[in-house]
């Protein structure tokens, strides 16, 4: 790989760390080719961007966006970067449920909204609910005052309903 070929991958790869709301850098030496093409169409499926890249040119681009001096260190050994960018703890339960079936495939280390998390963490942000789930709990929260009055609107046309029922069938009488 020649200098122009490399500056060209860290260009690429910082584009993707700016744009990115959570970056997870995991460690797939052990996995086989047909467990890493499963574990790619889990993150497409998702929005997610899995690259496999040089440390070195891994740190290199992390090093032009700044803020990710902690990261520097894990970057051994073979890596992977899932690159998040709807929802930045989506990844985690990808890997979370991909590690339980691979056990040689683990987390060094994530960023989520510029924020370090340990590998070890990672049982942890697999249970954080998703983008979709917390915008389905605000809006089911949001909708259930609306629903009680509604029935209690209900309730109270059913009463008088009912009364004026009673008064029909007493003038009918």
């Amino acid at each position: 790989m020649n200098k122009s070929e490399k500056e060209l991958i860290v260009t690429e790869i910082q584009e993707k760390v700016s744009k990115a709301q959570g970056m997870f850098f995991t460690d797939f030496a052990g996995i086989n080719v047909e467990q890493m093409t499963e574990l790619r169409r889990e993150f497409r499926k998702s929005g997610i961007e899995y690259k496999v890249v040089k440390n070195t040119l891994a740190k290199k681009a992390l090093q032009n966006v700044s803020g990710y001096d902690k990261v520097y260190d894990k970057l051994v050994g073979s890596t992977g970067i899932a690159f998040a960018y709807n929802d930045p703890a989506a990844p985690a339960k990808i890997i979370q449920k991909f590690k339980e079936k691979n056990e040689k495939f683990s987390l060094k280390v994530c960023v989520i909204e510029k924020q370090v998390y340990e590998g070890s963490r990672l049982k942890e942000l697999a249970s954080m609910p998703s983008r979709a789930e917390i915008v389905a709990g605000i809006l089911g929260s949001l909708n259930s005052p609306i629903t009680g009055i509604v029935g209690t609107i209900n309730a109270v046309i059913r009463d008088v309903v009912g009364v004026l029922g009673a008064i029909e069938k007493k003038k009918a009488a």
